[in-house]
């Protein structure tokens, strides 16, 4: 626990009953990126499925035939995380060999930051209006990842700045200072969202993330992350790196996303 709180994240070895898990949701997941409803999750010229409530699992994390999710990320979860909720549709990322190529309506700018800054950000600290303002409406609980597919360590992988969940804490705490907790998610934090980014850059490790199926990624809901390029010589299978994640929402909204540990 004392590391994935001075890291903002943890690896859980593979286990069978993950793996089994995955190979399940596997089949599902082949199923969502061949599904035309869906096409419309496809970026970035197709090197990049976003797949947002793709996977059809229960509230449990059965999918496709599969046990309810378990294992010891789970437990951790449940011990360390404020407890095991009942779980949305889980979002499919799959990433494929040429990512990043530029989103439709991507700035030049943008572009370069998904490029060179892997597109990082907290989740749940959305960009709204043009130029965008940042807002914190879809505060998480913890972010899991689960590996469905084999891939390179440097296919895509997800990248984490070591003890930026501290860094941003402190800022969002600053930000929010004597503010009504019913109205935290109309505070604009464009300004302080963005120096804590500059301070996680210059002072925090960036750090590749990466494991095969059966294995389980948790990050902290504050820590700054996101995806790295596909290296020109990395491999994976046919179906490319493939993770399903899932961020339920924080029990407490905007005010238990900052105060808790």
């Amino acid at each position: 626990m004392s590391d994935f709180l001075g890291k903002g994240w943890a690896v859980f070895a593979p286990e069978p009953a993950v793996r089994d898990w995955a190979t399940h949701a596997l089949v599902g997941a082949r199923r969502a990126l061949k599904d035309p409803d869906l096409a419309r999750w496809y970026q970035c010229e197709e090197t990049w499925f976003v797949g947002l409530d793709a996977m059809q699992n229960d509230a449990c994390g059965a999918v496709a035939g599969s046990a309810p999710l378990s294992g010891a990320a789970v437990d951790f979860i449940a011990a360390h995380c404020g407890g095991w909720p009942a779980l949305h549709k889980g979002q499919l990322s799959g990433v494929f060999p040429g990512y990043p190529r530029p989103r439709a309506g991507e700035t030049e700018a943008g572009f370069r930051y998904r490029r060179n800054r892997d597109a990082a950000h907290v989740d749940g600290v959305l960009g709204v209006g043009t130029p965008k303002r940042r807002f914190v409406q879809e505060p998480h609980a913890f972010i899991l990842g689960l590996p469905l597919t084999q891939a390179a360590p440097d296919a895509a992988p997800l990248v984490v700045w070591e003890g930026s969940h501290l860094v941003m804490q402190r800022a969002f705490a600053q930000a929010y200072s004597g503010l009504d907790a019913g109205h935290l998610a109309e505070v604009d934090v464009t300004d302080a969202y963005q120096a804590a980014r500059r301070e996680v850059f210059e002072t925090c490790t960036r750090t590749q993330v990466h494991g095969p199926p059966g294995s389980a990624y948790v990050v902290h809901r504050l820590a700054l992350h996101g995806v790295a390029p596909w290296s020109r010589t990395a491999e994976a299978a046919p179906e490319g790196r493939l993770i399903v994640y899932f961020r339920p929402p924080m029990p407490g909204g905007v005010r238990a996303w900052i105060d808790a540990a």
